[in-house]
């Protein structure tokens, strides 16, 4: 029957679901610890524990040295003893002593079970990394347990601890011990001081993931979110698209009376949340993210690399509505679309029109078509600027006359980034393209503190800054920290750089073989002419054969070698085909029906009897002939 012990250890395996090797390795190896500190044994030697569960009992083995006479106990045994372990060791041997010290079922105890709730902590650990880390993204609930001016500690399951710093938190929410919160997992991270899930509420994901529990459509693909922008706790725009024709999406994020959104609202402590559709025109794309305001025009500017900036028109009265309270809606639009956005109201962009008009010379065939209409617009702002209000139609006329010229300027623009465009690419192509797979770094004739800086400016590649170098040397100099002496060595590099040059050997390429459509008659050096016999009565032929001597016959058939074919080589197939047609072309005479002529049975001709034969390991063709009656062709 099995001890307490016994029963009591493979009770809590299984109740922490820790397997039994492990956890038995663990307590052998705390056991050799303990009995190493507690008589003070050198790490050298050799200890072994032997637990035995049904009995509850541990021993402890160590390694000493046959002696005869022993000055420490804890490495030497006397030879008498040893040979009570082993009939054979002599003086000097190492054998295995038990050494199981005093009270050491005690030490052996607390050591035990100081191993096993240290493996079954290592075990809660690992178990809580494995299952929050596939809760990254998610959305997990907790109990508040602790708040302080930095961060809040938040219990979850499987009694791990999650930590909520102030910047993750809504400003506008307070949090109270025992409150059972929702919070979205940023990051899990396994620390050798412990496992640390870090949590938020204030993250732009988490308004994604309550989105997706509270709309059906967005959950299953229907509606899909393509940007969020976010300010926790003030006001947040959400723009989503339908996968499927038919469907609102601004209608399904709301719900029927807005039941979908206010759930939102009231779990983000009253944030204003906007539903606006996606569109993929960027122009209509702002002009619904800058909503409530309405927008007269939208016009867009593609500068360098990614400053991509639009002018919004909106009338006067819609000014503050699309700019926002300290600029927030304007904001949150520009972090949305992923575009700089300039508001200004119709009286300002026909004042910056009218300005352009007069300046810009590529301008001014538009400026000759509009001089009507540009004396109207300056006498209506004059009239603004005193105070007078303009009547819709006026307020109409102006908004026209700016969008033609914006719209202009649109296109002269595009024609610029296009021609620029084309530039680049021609400059690119003159440059060695192994200079784009360079690094910057890679490069070691510019020294170190010029390629970090190089490298911050966008110049990842040493292509990249060959490229700039060609179309505008002058950025470079404008650069942070590069001056001109710096920026005479950058430039020096860039034009006199060597790549080094890989020499690689020669590789003989095998040509094909010429196949020639025609396949040429066989040259043969020496042909062999063959005097066929005549064909005479049995007897005779039998003679004439017993006259001849093997020695005889080898000689004169002799065989000889045939010149191969200039341009291709013939298979053993191919020549033993065209033998065959030539062989079956020389036909005998035609026979009647019943073979009969003259009621006399008529005398056909004999077929020669020879072959041609193809040695491949030889590489030669041979020529023999069949004698009359040998139905065995391997016998000549």
């Amino acid at each position: 029957m099995k001890s307490e012990f016994a029963l009591a250890f493979n009770e809590i395996l299984e109740d922490k679901g820790l397997p039994r090797d492990v956890i038995m390795g663990a307590i052998n190896s705390a056991m050799v610890s303990a009995y190493r500190k507690s008589v003070g044994a050198s790490a050298a030697q050799d200890v072994r524990v032997e637990i035995d569960l049904d009995k509850g009992s541990v021993a402890v083995f160590a390694e000493k040295e046959v002696t005869d006479e022993i000055y420490d106990e804890r490495t030497e045994v006397l030879l008498d003893e040893a040979r009570k372990i082993d009939p054979n060791c002599q003086l000097g041997d190492l054998v295995m002593v038990e050494s199981t010290p005093e009270n050491f079922g005690r030490i052996a105890a607390q050591t035990a079970r100081q191993a096993i709730q240290q493996k079954i902590r290592d075990a809660e650990r690992a178990a809580q990394y494995e299952f929050f880390k596939k809760q990254e993204g998610e959305i997990v609930s907790g109990i508040v347990q602790a708040v302080n001016s930095r961060q809040a500690t938040i219990g979850l399951d499987l009694k791990a601890e999650g930590i909520m710093l102030r910047k993750d938190m809504i400003p506008t929410e307070r949090f109270r011990i025992h409150d059972r919160i929702r919070s979205y997992v940023v990051e899990v991270k396994d620390l050798p001081k412990g496992l640390q899930i870090v949590l938020s509420r204030a993250h732009r994901n988490f308004l994604r993931r309550l989105l997706e529990n509270e709309v059906p459509e967005i959950y299953h693909g229907i509606v899909e979110i393509r940007s969020i922008a976010r300010e926790p706790g003030q006001r947040a725009k959400v723009a989503v698209s339908a996968t499927q024709q038919g469907i609102d999406p601004v209608g399904a994020c709301v719900g029927q009376r807005g039941v979908r959104i206010q759930a939102i609202v009231r779990e983000l402590h009253d944030e204003k949340i906007d539903v606006i559709e996606w569109n993929p025109d960027p122009a209509i794309y702002i002009s619904k993210a800058l909503s409530p305001a309405r927008v007269s025009g939208v016009y867009l500017n593609h500068g360098k690399g990614d400053d991509k900036t639009a002018m919004v028109v909106v009338p006067e009265d819609q000014l503050s509505l699309a700019i926002g309270r300290e600029g927030q809606n304007a904001r949150l639009a520009a972090k949305l679309t992923g575009w700089r956005i300039d508001i200004m109201s119709v009286s300002e962009a026909a004042s910056k029109a009218l300005a352009q008009l007069r300046k810009d010379p590529s301008l001014a065939k538009l400026a000759e078509e509009e001089a009507d209409t540009m004396v109207k617009v300056e006498a209506l702002l004059q009239q603004k600027d005193e105070g007078r209000v303009l009547n819709l139609d006026d307020s109409n006329l102006i908004a026209r006359f700016v969008d033609r010229v914006e719209k202009r300027g649109e296109v002269d623009r595009k024609v610029e980034e296009d021609a620029r465009q084309a530039e680049i690419r021609k400059v690119r192509e003159s440059i060695d393209p192994r200079a784009f797979q360079l690094s910057i770094f890679d490069v070691a004739e510019l020294k170190e503190h010029l390629q970090v800086l190089l490298q911050s400016a966008g110049m990842e590649t040493f292509g990249d800054l060959l490229l700039q170098v060609k179309l505008d040397p002058d950025a470079i100099l404008a650069i942070d920290g590069i001056g001109p002496k710096s920026y005479e060595e950058i430039l020096e590099v860039a034009q006199n750089y060597q790549f080094p040059v890989i020499e690689t050997a020669p590789v003989e390429v095998e040509m094909p073989e010429v196949v020639s459509a025609v396949e040429p008659e066989p040259v043969i050096e020496e042909p062999v002419v063959i005097e066929e016999p005549e064909l005479v009565e049995e007897p005779k032929l039998v003679a004439e054969t017993a006259a001849f001597k093997p020695e005889d016959l080898e000689e004169a058939f002799v065989t000889r070698e045939v010149e191969e074919p200039a341009v291709e080589d013939k298979s053993f197939e191919e020549l033993f085909q065209m033998d065959t047609m030539r062989r079956t072309s020389e036909t005998s005479e035609e026979e009647d029906e019943n073979g009969l002529l003259d009621g006399k049975k008529k005398k056909g001709k004999k077929r020669k009897g020879y072959t041609v034969e193809y040695d491949p390991d030889r590489d030669a063709t041979y020529v023999r002939h069949k004698h009359r009656n040998d139905d065995d062709w391997s016998e000549w």
